[in-house]
């Protein structure tokens, strides 16, 4: 399959499926190409490097409320409220790759997902060392919408008009 742009080019006359584009990818995930590999590599670099500075910026505020003296009951809740809205941003962030997330929980927990970001750049930074982050999953709907087209190609085969009739 050739490409321009990050758009598959269909042969002509082609009315087959169309790879839907990943983030950062576009569809260089179908075949390996056009800079692929390097893509990956960046992404993984860069969504560690900004769960880093993400993590330097909490602990900034942490250390404003060691400086506002707010006591240490508020400080530990904030540390757990983001510990454990990281945790849970993560594992909605991973199953996300494996599975198409139900719309309206994705609208429900969005703000635990805003609060638990770190957690998600961890999950995109660990899913971007193996493939990129959300490749399995279009894969496997790519290959099954391809193998229907071609199902309802194969089907179609033939004049129905000129089919022989029993009696």
């Amino acid at each position: 399959m050739s490409e321009k742009n990050g758009t598959p080019a269909n042969p002509a006359g082609s009315t087959g499926p169309r790879p839907e584009p990943l983030r950062f990818f576009g569809t260089t995930w179908v075949d390996h190409d056009n800079g692929y590999t390097a893509r990956r590599v960046a992404v993984a670099i860069g969504s560690l490097a900004t769960a880093a500075a993400s993590c330097l910026v909490l602990r900034f505020a942490y250390e404003g409320l060691q400086i506002a003296e707010v006591g240490s009951f508020v400080a530990v809740l904030v540390v757990v409220m983001f510990a454990v809205c990281s945790a849970l941003a993560f594992r909605h962030t991973w199953d996300a790759f494996t599975k198409r997330p139900d719309p309206d929980r994705q609208a429900s927990l969005r703000g635990l997902l805003a609060i638990g970001f770190v957690g998600s750049l961890l999950a995109y930074f660990f899913r971007s060392l193996t493939e990129a982050p959300g490749e399995k999953l279009h894969r496997q709907e790519y290959e099954a919408a391809r193998a229907q087209h071609e199902m309802r190609l194969t089907r179609r085969t033939g004049n129905p008009a000129k089919k022989r009739r029993g009696a």
